[in-house]
């Protein structure tokens, strides 16, 4: 009799397989769903969850080649109202489909094509740089190092930040440095320990060596995914906005102004200052959807962001912002 690890190899190469064959079928050849699901004998839902696990998990990454952008002219409006050295505008997904997955490709497609070899990407945490670590094109032999900007979750989710460095780390072939130690401190005192621990005092001081940054904005809506995983609670939510805070960057929370936002939670954030943060020579903010507007804008305003990645939306909102 097989061995049950020989066995679940065996599972694992068959479900592969046909995943290739879904996939290769739906892309490649233009089959329907129904037609394919006849072809390989299984129900039409297989094939869609099939399709969806293979997007998701970054089986199947979608290139969209074109010398023109259908959103031309939101980038130029966003360069020069907020004076920013790249925007890229990608067109808004239909309402089933989060938007967080188009933009995180896009931000995958450009750390892919402009983060030099040799150099250091640092990231946030989010489903957005989830989904751009699954569309960043794999490389090997680079000589590139990824730092984790931020300590972690407790509970493990698709949008663990440690989760997300590793999936960034594996698709460059990089060095990956991480920040051992939690999102938010306990206390303001054992964050201050945790600081000057060894560890976590080497990985903060590499951000000043960070080429490229990929952020995203944390908003603070009843939308907000920080809300969604208990990072923060619904109460400690409410008292951040009453102090005027409408998101965060790399957990230092800014007003619509892009006013830093005294808080107590802000003195537990076990994260890079904004001096280092604003040090890097290329922060790219990848974050979609109106309701992160306000805190897109912020960013802007100070001084986190060179790069923009949003949707159309957003881009539309933004542009109509009256300064």
């Amino acid at each position: 009799m097989a061995s049950k690890d020989k066995m679940d190899g065996e599972d694992e190469s068959t479900d592969s397989q046909i995943m290739a064959r879904v996939c290769w079928n739906y892309y490649k050849e233009g089959l329907t769903q129904e037609a394919i699901s006849q072809q390989l004998g299984l129900t039409r839902k297989k094939v869609n969850r099939i399709l969806n696990d293979a997007r998701t998990s970054g089986f199947v990454q979608i290139s969209i080649n074109s010398q023109f952008s259908a959103c031309m002219e939101l980038e130029a409006g966003l360069r020069r109202k907020y004076q920013l050295r790249e925007v890229i505008v990608v067109p808004t997904a239909s309402a089933d489909t989060d938007v967080r997955t188009i933009v995180g490709a896009a931000a995958g497609k450009y750390i892919s094509e402009n983060l030099p070899n040799g150099s250091t990407l640092g990231i946030y945490w989010g489903g957005t740089i989830n989904a751009a670590a699954q569309n960043i094109t794999r490389r090997q032999g680079a000589n590139n190092t990824v730092v984790l900007m931020c300590g972690g979750l407790s509970k493990s989710t698709h949008i663990n930040p440690y989760d997300n460095a590793s999936l960034v780390s594996r698709a460059l072939d990089a060095t990956c440095y991480y920040m051992t130690a939690p999102l938010i401190a306990e206390t303001e005192s054992l964050k201050l320990a945790l600081t000057e621990s060894e560890p976590i005092r080497t990985v903060l001081k590499m951000v000043e060596q960070v080429n490229i940054a990929l952020l995203t904005a944390k908003d603070l809506t009843d939308q907000s995914t920080a809300l969604k995983h208990g990072v923060i609670s619904q109460e400690t939510c409410d008292l951040l906005r009453k102090a005027g805070a409408v998101g965060d960057i790399c957990g230092h929370y800014l007003n619509v102004n892009g006013n830093f936002v005294a808080h107590p939670i802000a003195k537990r954030v076990i994260h890079p200052s904004l001096e280092q943060i604003r040090a890097i020579p290329e922060i790219v903010l990848a974050s979609g959807g109106v309701h992160k507007v306000p805190i897109i804008r912020a960013a802007i305003f100070a001084g986190l962001c060179h790069v923009l990645i949003t949707d159309e939306n957003a881009a539309a909102a933004l542009l109509a912002d009256k300064e």
